[in-house]
Order: C-alpha cells, then sequence, then structure tokens
C-alpha cells in the first residue's frame, strides 16, 4: 500500500510498501483518515534516531491518528465496519508484569507506532488491536480524533499531578504538548494556567484559552511574574513540556512548598537538578512516558466540550504533500502548532 517512509536521514519518500494486512480475530482494519506529525517524527526525519532508537531500515512515520473502520475480526464486539475512530498507538504484551500492574505503556515489549523498528500509520490502512482502537462520538471530528494522543501525553501528566480544584499551574513551553497539557490542568480542575514560551506567535494561540495566561520568557523572569501572580506562593504544580535544558536553571523558584514537578518534555542531554531546592519546598517530582489508560477520558473531555482542541490545528494537507508537509514542520515556523497530513478525504 501507499505509505510515507523514511528512507533515511532526510530522506522521505511517498512510496507502495508490503506492510501486515492479516486480520486477527481481535483486531480492526482501518482505513486512515487523518495523521499528525509529531515532534518525534520530525526528529526521525532530521536526525534519524531518538537515544537508542535508530533508523536502520525504512519505516513508515506517523502514530497520531484517526479513520473508520472497514472491517473487523471475529471476536471483536465494540465496533463495528463504518465508525469512526482513534487508535492507541502502543501496542504492550497484555500479559507482562507491566500490563498486570496498570503500567503497560512502561512494558519494555510494547511495539509503538514508527519507533525504530515498527511501521507507523501514515498509509492508506493499518490493522491493529480493537481494545486500542476508540469510537468517536458523532460529534468530535475525525481531525480531533487524530489530536486525541497528544492530548493523551497531556491528560496523563495532569492525572500524575494530582491537581485539587482550584490549583495555579505553570508549564514551560507552548508547543502542542505544552497547550494540551494546560488545556488537561484546566479539565483536571486549575483554576488558571501560566504557559511560558519565547515564541508570541505560540503565546497567542495559547492566550485564547479562558484559564490561560502566556507569558514570554524574553521580557522577564518567569520566576517574578509567576511570584506575583501568586502573592509569594509559587505554582502548585510545574509542568516542564519544553525539553530544554535550560527551563531547569532555577525551576524550583516557580513551585510552592510541598508542590509538584512534572517532567514532561524530554532532554536531548544531561541537565542540571538543584536537589536541595527541591528539599527545601519538599517537592514531588514526577515524570510520564507517553500515557496509559487516559484514552477514554479524552476522548469523552473532546465529547463533552470541556476541552477543544480545534484552534490548535494549523494546517491540514493532503497525503500526496506529505513530504512537504514534513519540510514544513522541520522548519519550526513559530505560528504552528499542529499539522495533520489527509491521507483520505472522502472520510473526512
Amino acid at each position: 500500500m501507499k505509505a510515507l517512509v523514511l528512507e533515511e536521514k532526510h530522506h522521505l519518500s511517498l512510496r507502495n510498501i508490503d506492510l501486515p494486512t492479516e486480520l486477527g480475530p481481535n483486531d480492526v482494519r482501518i482505513r486512515i483518515a487523518r495523521v499528525g506529525i509529531c515532534g518525534s517524527d520530525v526528529h526521525y526525519y532530521t536526525h534519524g534516531r531518538i537515544g537508542s532508537f535508530v533508523v536502520n531500515a525504512p519505516m513508515v512515520l506517523g502514530h497520531e491518528s484517526s479513520g473508520v473502520v472497514a472491517a473487523i475480526g471475529s471476536a471483536v464486539r465494540d465496533l463495528m465496519p463504518g465508525d469512526r475512530v482513534c487508535m492507541e498507538p502502543g501496542i504492550p504484551d497484555l500479559s507482562s508484569r507491566a500490563s498486570r500492574e496498570g503500567h503497560y505503556n512502561l512494558d519494555p515489549a510494547v511495539r509503538f507506532w514508527a519507533t525504530p523498528p515498527v511501521h507507523g500509520c501514515l498509509c492508506t490502512e493499518v490493522v491493529h488491536p480493537a481494545a486500542f482502537t476508540f469510537k468517536l462520538p458523532a460529534h468530535v471530528s475525525l481531525a480531533e480524533g487524530a489530536m486525541v494522543e497528544p492530548f493523551a501525553v497531556g491528560l496523563h501528566a495532569a492525572t500524575k499531578a494530582g491537581i485539587k480544584p482550584g490549583a495555579t499551574a505553570v508549564v514551560i513551553g507552548a508547543g502542542p504538548i505544552g497547550i494540551m497539557t494546560a488545556l488537561a490542568a484546566l479539565a483536571a480542575g486549575a483554576d488558571r494556567v501560566i504557559i511560558s514560551d519565547l515564541a508570541p506567535e505560540k503565546l497567542k494561540i495559547a492566550d485564547q484559552y479562558p484559564g490561560i495566561v502566556g507569558f514570554d520568557i524574553r521580557n522577564g523572569s518567569l520566576a517574578e511574574f509567576v511570584t506575583n501572580a501568586t502573592a509569594g506562593w509559587g505554582a502548585d504544580v510545574v509542568f516542564e513540556a519544553s525539553g530544554s535544558p535550560r527551563a531547569y536553571e532555577g525551576i524550583f523558584d516557580l513551585l510552592a512548598p510541598a508542590g509538584t514537578l512534572v517532567l514532561v518534555g524530554m532532554p536531548v542531554e544531561r541537565v542540571p537538578f538543584d536537589v536541595v531546592a527541591a528539599q527545601a519546598k519538599e517537592a514531588r517530582v514526577e515524570t510520564i512516558f507517553r500515557y496509559a489508560n487516559v484514552y477514554p477520558k479524552a476522548v469523552a473531555l473532546l465529547a463533552s466540550g470541556k476541552v477543544n482542541l480545534k484552534p490548535l490545528l494549523s494546517a491540514s494537507l493532503p497525503f500526496e504533500q506529505s513530504v512537504a508537509a514534513f519540510e514544513r514542520a522541520a522548519e519550526g515556523r513559530p505560528a504552528d502548532i499542529k499539522l495533520q497530513i489527509v491521507v483520505e478525504e472522502s472520510l473526512s
């Protein structure tokens, strides 16, 4: 079938490739409608690797997706052909200890789309376990469905934060994950979220949401801004979503006593970590790796209207322009939050 293939670093092809098509009893076959471009996809394109995951052979990209069920396996009961769905891209071993203890995202054997050597979903059709395929309500678009995956990251972070009603949160980094984390924090009960970045275009998009206050770090100290906004107390929760090593300089100055720091972004190098500053505030430090057990909640929040991801979709490009779409994503245009590729226009 036709797919967007990363042949090697800096070399993409839209071509035919042999992919698995056998439908098992607990699987569904899905015609792909839309696929979002994630920062990890771009990183594989520009660098050919992320940590120990190295592109050593041609690999289909993409893991943020939505589509329409075309066929179901003999044991599938909760989905039917014609259902509009989004797909959780990580497939664990459900018999593993990590899965049995509720941490299937940490299963060492998990097969995650577009993580070498596993092919992604930027193709015309996929076969996927029904257990990790979620029906979209009629009023949730396929474009929104393809944003459930990155929103799940933010929702997992907000869940790990243990946010209490009325809390003040800070998000460092106003990229797609940062803004979605801010929205998840509000949905979890935060009264307000201060989000920081150095791109005014991104902050303008974040600012349109009630409860989110943008701060341009080029204009002053984020710590002073947070201190003034909280009458000297600090933020109850701080989410580091930029992945920048510089974000860790004085990060505990943002935090209230007994507050929580959640590490969302993944730095590409070692970062300084002030243990004494953390101890002095008895800070709780949480980390996340992707997400687990949040997809149904993410879909429910979109369906209820409590979370609106539509303003974050910057552009939708046709499948035939996939290579150009990745080139644009690699540019890192300041006003771009989320780019999507429309694989099959007739489904949207």
